[in-house]
């Protein structure tokens, strides 16, 4: 099993749930993060004065996959939260060693 997890412009949140839902991705987790890469954030006027806005807000989206589902899944969520412009966010995949779901004690694939 692989966690994947998707930095996203939070406007895309809805597009990219949407996308994944009609994939089959029955569970995820959603974080409201800041952060900034190669953007290293923007200027804002605010009563006349400049600011500089260091972290931009993101969104973190984070799903548990088995092995054979890595690749269609970062497909689908980069077709959906893609703008084709700067900040548009990364994925990042991670091994998982073990899941289990507490109600039931299940583990591996099945508490996914």
């Amino acid at each position: 099993m692989k966690k994947i997890e998707a930095i996203i412009k939070p406007f895309k949140l809805e597009d990219v749930k949407e996308a994944l839902v009609e994939n089959g991705i029955a569970g995820m987790t959603v974080s409201d993060v800041k952060g900034y890469g190669r953007q290293q954030g923007h200027s804002e006027l605010y009563r006349g004065a400049e600011y500089v806005v260091d972290f931009l807000a993101k969104i973190k989206i984070e799903v548990i996959v088995n092995d054979e589902d890595v690749d269609s899944t970062i497909a689908v969520i980069v077709e959906s939260a893609k703008t084709g412009k700067i900040g548009d966010g990364k994925i990042f995949v991670t091994p998982v060693d073990e899941v289990v779901r507490i109600r039931t004690e299940q583990r591996g694939s099945e508490a996914v």
